[in-house]
């Protein structure tokens, strides 16, 4: 069991600072449990094809834990599915098949798209409706406390009762009579609410518009669970009632993220003693979703730039900055990571070295990656001149390759598909042949023979091979 209160992690010389949405402000982070992290994340609803705006969440979570394990954390990290709500629904009945089979299929999408942007895999990664039960047990502990109730026309519906709980809104800042009530809501459903903003826990089976299978049985009759009440639920299973940070998009802060805090302490757990939100991406100054037709789908951009280009160019910008989606930007950023494979392939330096201190104090600084990315740059220019001046840029390069470690763009990461593993033996073979090359033309460049030597470099050329000559020598680059 956890302590109550935070302890201060004994992790000499570590003093890793973030930005809680609740407070509006950047904290030390003080974990529960000395040297552990438990974190939950928002993850996805499984109703389409993920698109470059879903993704960003899971990058930056990913760069979050990775920098809490680099720090010597212990990290529990929940990423959850959303694979039964109204949309999943609403769309799998306009494509005629189970709402199961569509949730399925776009799972699947959305691993391989997490999968190619090297997003490494939670420790677990619970589905909404895997924990019924975990929901039916929390939705009867919130009646039982006077925080809920089942709807009086016998529909089998339940709402938590927002008046309550008198801290409702605390995390958004907002008071109950300040918030505006849905204007969208079917009236008869309105109706059975004690309060306009009351949401639903639980929502009973239509069954003249929905199909069994979308309904579990529960005290209240056969239903489904309402979208807040899966996270609390499944928050509380695998990481406690009281747990570290709690992350998703700025867009869930109101209301599933207010709904979830307010359930969950209704309930008697503490819930997150932290809340990190990443910012959108938008197209044309609108948040990028499947409802504007804006979306770029992951599958689509992976045609034209690799995946480490892609995750690169999301890591760019902080995780609190909106981006305005743009391909000059994106072009921009897989130039800029060529550069950096480019200085490695020279330097032939494969092993990661220690990370520097200005990298280091830009991480500890709320996931500060376009400072870190800053320190990056600067290590390859002063690499770059190095080899220029035929000096060993080896320590350079170690500290490129850590960098990039912990940001997940290490070039020989087997995820990229190709760069580590075998295709590190091939990039041998291809040098030692290359540098027989280099020889013969060498020789003939000291006898004088520049016709013999113009012909060698045109022979590499046409391989797709370009050749720099160096005071130390010629390198080579594809």
């Amino acid at each position: 069991m956890r302590p109550r209160g935070p302890v201060t992690p004994r992790l000499e010389g570590v003093t890793f600072r973030l930005y809680d949405s609740a407070t509006r402000g950047v904290r030390d982070f003080a974990p529960l449990e000395e040297g552990k992290a438990g974190l939950y994340l928002c993850g996805l609803t499984v109703q389409s094809e993920p698109h470059v705006g879903h993704v960003r969440s899971g990058v930056d979570f990913d760069v979050l834990q990775r920098w809490l394990r680099h720090l010597g954390f212990e990290v529990t990290f929940i990423r959850n599915v959303t694979d039964i709500d109204d949309k999943i629904l609403a769309k799998a009945a306009e494509q005629g098949r189970p709402w199961y089979n569509l949730a399925y299929e776009m799972h699947r999408e959305l691993d391989r798209a997490y999968a190619a942007l090297n997003v490494a895999p939670p420790t677990y990664e619970p589905a909404a409706t895997g924990h019924v039960p975990e929901m039916v047990e929390l939705i009867t502990e919130l009646i039982t406390r006077g925080h809920a109730y089942p709807a009086e026309d016998g529909s089998g519906d339940v709402y938590f009762d927002v008046r309550s709980w008198p801290s409702y809104g605390e995390l958004t800042r907002q008071g109950i009579d300040d918030m505006e009530a849905a204007t969208d809501v079917d009236p008869q459903m309105l109706a059975k609410k004690r309060d306009p903003r009351d949401f639903a826990l639980w929502k009973g089976w239509k069954k003249e518009s929905e199909p069994e299978t979308a309904a579990w049985p529960s005290p209240w009759g056969p239903g489904r669970p309402g979208w807040h009440i899966e996270c609390s639920a499944m928050a509380g299973k695998y990481l406690g009632p009281a747990f570290d940070i709690h992350g998703g998009g700025v867009d869930l802060r109101f209301p599933h993220h207010e709904n979830e805090q307010a359930q969950s302490r209704a309930a008697g757990r503490p819930f997150a003693s932290y809340w990190m939100h990443n910012a959108w991406i938008t197209t044309a100054g609108e948040k990028m979703s499947k409802s504007l037709g804006n979306s770029l789908t992951i599958p689509a951009v992976l045609e034209t730039y690799r995946g480490i280009e892609l995750r690169f160019y999301l890591l760019m910008a902080h995780y609190r900055s909106h981006v305005e989606f743009s391909f000059e930007a994106l072009d921009e950023a897989a130039v800029g990571l060529r550069r950096i494979e480019n200085f490695l392939d020279r330097a032939a330096v494969t092993e990661s070295g220690s990370l520097s201190q200005d990298f280091v104090d830009a991480m500890n600084d709320d996931l500060g990656t376009p400072a870190a990315i800053a320190v990056l740059y600067d290590a390859v220019r002063e690499g770059n001149r190095l080899l220029a001046s035929g000096d060993d840029a080896s320590t350079q390069a170690g500290e490129v390759l850590a960098m990039l470690d912990v940001l997940g763009l290490h070039p020989h990461d087997p995820a990229w598909g190709g760069r580590g593993g075998d295709d590190v033996k091939l990039t041998a073979a291809v040098d030692a042949l290359v540098s027989g090359l280099l020889e013969q033309r060498a020789r003939a460049r000291a006898d004088k023979d520049f016709a013999r030597a113009d012909a060698i470099r045109d022979q590499i050329k046409s391989a797709g091979i370009e050749i720099e000559d160096t005071p130390s020598g010629a390198r080579w680059t594809l």
